[in-house]
């Protein structure tokens, strides 16, 4: 119906995002945390058949790396990895799929998961290892500091009166030897970072990647941990980061939890500002506020910054979100950006007149690119028109009742939907028994 091309009618988000310096959308890497990070949303346990088929659905879609957890530490983590090395060996789960083990920067953690990985036959240069510290003084010191004691050799007594710059040094060399202990062992790639890294001293966080990067390790991870970061502050910490990363072009992977809301838009500012691979859960599943949403990062990459994702199948992520809202058993909310059921539905008059015209008069993503589906819902705000193309689409329905529709049995119907929430089969009903009771039969 609309005649002028588009771009005249109104303003693309691009005109204000394309000069936006992204890395090239082939360098981009998903990383998704669903079977760890969203495992820990109160509420959700999957068993290892879940993590599985999870993982193949994550396989599917075009996500490039998965944390699957800490498989040295729990019999059904342990399952769990069994299960989804078969499947890949069974080309199940894409063959590029990389799968991360978790572990602490100790040598007995990493011990336990190689064991794992031997009494399932697989070689340690199979997965990746995420050896992880902390990042921020305040965990360097008080959530880490009575280990880096022990580690050196001094008292727990001395915890409190030992300065910061000792437990940095000592946490610097923790995660270094374990570093270079899992590689001894025949660890292929290393992925470390620092826990509450968005907390801590930004220089300190680089020279724990750079000395990490030097002791053998192969990415770098930055964590808002507790989902503090505005975009001002994720713009200037990357930026500095990767500024100083050696050597120059260490793909940065970001983490980003969302406790303010702002997972998503951290997400993308730190790719704007050099990071190369991000992390995001499917429906936004996590501790607390939950983690930067898969989605909506996706989605928001491709329509708002025009860096869409090789291989990538938005068209799928409806289901994605579905399948993984059966599993979790945590329903997702209605209006939820992009896979909510409401984001596609329209009941005001207003609403659904502008519709019906053209749906980009109010909907500004197509809803087949993600899988959704545009549909109508009568009720209280409900006009005459939505009502009239609800009642078009069935009108083959209707005549085989014996019910002819025109004006006065459109009228009635939009009265009486008005005061009752309905789908689209529930205005045929109405219509028939308006129509039976004398108005409109043929």
């Amino acid at each position: 119906m609309i005649r002028e091309p588009i771009e005249q009618l109104i303003n693309s988000p691009l005109v204000y995002t394309r000069g936006m310096n992204f890395p090239k959308p082939e360098e981009i890497r998903i990383y998704d945390s669903t079977l760890r990070d969203g495992e820990q949303t109160p509420g959700i346990a999957y068993t290892p058949e879940q993590k599985m088929e999870i993982v193949k659905q994550l396989s599917d879609i075009g996500v490039h790396i998965v944390d699957m957890g800490f498989p040295g530490v729990s019999e059904s983590e342990r399952q769990a990895l069994r299960l989804i090395m078969q499947a890949k060996k069974r080309g199940e789960i894409r063959e590029d799929f990389e799968i991360v083990v978790m572990c602490r920067s100790n040598q007995r953690d990493i011990d336990a998961t190689i064991q794992v990985l031997d009494d399932l036959k697989l070689a340690p240069s199979e997965v990746t290892f995420f050896i992880f510290t902390s990042g921020s003084d305040l965990h360097v010191k008080y959530k880490l500091g009575k280990t880096l004691l022990k580690a050196g050799g001094r008292s727990e007594d001395e915890w409190l009166d030992t300065p910061v710059s000792w437990y940095r040094e000592a946490n610097l060399k923790l995660q270094c030897d374990a570093i270079r202990y899992a590689r001894s062992q025949g660890v292929a790639q290393v992925e470390f970072g620092g826990e509450d890294g968005s907390r801590g001293d930004i220089p300190y966080i680089t020279e724990i990647f750079n000395a990490g990067m030097k002791a053998g390790a192969t990415r770098p991870s930055f964590s808002d941990t507790v989902g503090c970061l505005t975009p001002e502050a994720t713009r200037q910490q990357i930026g500095y980061v990767v500024e100083h990363l050696e050597p120059k072009g260490t793909p940065l992977l970001v983490h980003f939890h969302n406790d303010y809301g702002l997972g998503t838009i951290n997400t993308i500012t730190a790719l704007a500002a050099g990071a190369k691979a991000f992390c995001a859960n499917v429906n936004g599943y996590g501790e607390r506020a939950g983690n930067a949403n898969l989605a909506e990062v996706v989605t928001a990459l491709k329509f708002l910054y025009g860096v869409e994702i090789p291989g990538f199948k938005y068209e799928k992520l409806n289901e994605l979100s579905r399948f993984v809202e059966r599993m979790a058993g945590l329903p997702v909310q209605a209006h939820a950006p992009i896979v909510g059921m409401n984001v596609f539905s329209h009941e005001s008059g207003i609403h659904t007149h502008g519709v019906l015209i053209d749906r980009r008069i109010y909907e500004a993503i197509p809803s087949e690119a993600v899988g959704g589906q545009q549909r109508f819902v009568y009720g209280k705000h409900s006009g005459g028109q939505v009502v009239e193309h609800g009642l078009r689409a069935h009108e083959s329905d209707l005549r085989a009742a014996g019910v002819s529709l025109d004006n006065e049995l459109i009228v009635r119907v939009t009265e009486e939907v008005n005061s009752l929430g309905l789908s689209e089969d529930d205005l045929v009903t109405i219509a028939i028994s308006l129509a039976k009771s004398g108005a409109g039969a043929a």
